[in-house]
């Protein structure tokens, strides 16, 4: 590989090879050689943006976190229109579907990382945690609209991630959007 080549937003570069790994090969397989080799860089592109391959891991999954903050927002914007449970199935399917059961396992397997995460982020896993966050910000909306009654939406959410990532975690093939409905109904106990 060229050196002295400028590239372009060389960490979201890094980022994404790094989730390319993460999702076809699980933890086992990132490396920070797998990584640049992924990207298309030199070898010592990520060591001279990143102290070392853990904080490099400490911010991707960070940055993993940081791309949710836009479904947040739509999801609190569907609250009061469409179905509860459709937009809830739709969340939980697009956080599932995303790098998010990936990173559960990178953060599992990784205890420098799980240290390091740790400094910034106090509890749980940074993308379930998120999830969760999000969750219970849409349920608590519904709440005040009057369109889900019965429900703790601090418990809630978290059992909706919980059974979520039960169903989709080792799976080949995902769980069909009916499936996660059914589970959201159950959850909620709704109709």
């Amino acid at each position: 590989m060229p050196t002295g080549v400028h590239l372009r937003d060389v960490r979201e570069q890094l980022f994404n090879a790094a989730e390319r790994l993460l999702v076809e090969g699980g933890p086992s397989v990132l490396t920070s050689r797998a990584v640049t080799t992924e990207a298309g860089v030199a070898k010592g592109v990520l060591h001279r943006h990143f102290d070392d391959f853990d904080a490099f891991l400490a911010e991707f999954v960070m940055d993993r976190v940081d791309k949710m903050d836009e479904r947040a927002k739509a999801l609190l914007g569907a609250a009061g229109t469409g179905s509860v449970v459709d937009n809830l199935a739709e969340a939980i399917i697009a956080v599932f579907g995303s790098v998010a059961v990936a990173i559960v396992a990178l953060v599992t397997f990784r205890d420098d990382l799980r240290r390091r995460l740790r400094e910034t982020w106090p509890a749980g896993v940074p993308v379930l945690t998120d999830a969760a966050i999000m969750i219970g910000n849409y349920l608590e909306r519904e709440r005040e609209l009057g369109r889900v009654s019965g429900v703790e939406p601090d418990a809630a959410a978290p059992m909706l991630i919980g059974t979520g990532h039960l169903l989709f975690a080792d799976r080949g093939t995902p769980p069909s959007p009916d499936a996660v409905r059914r589970m959201v109904r159950s959850v909620l106990n709704a109709k």
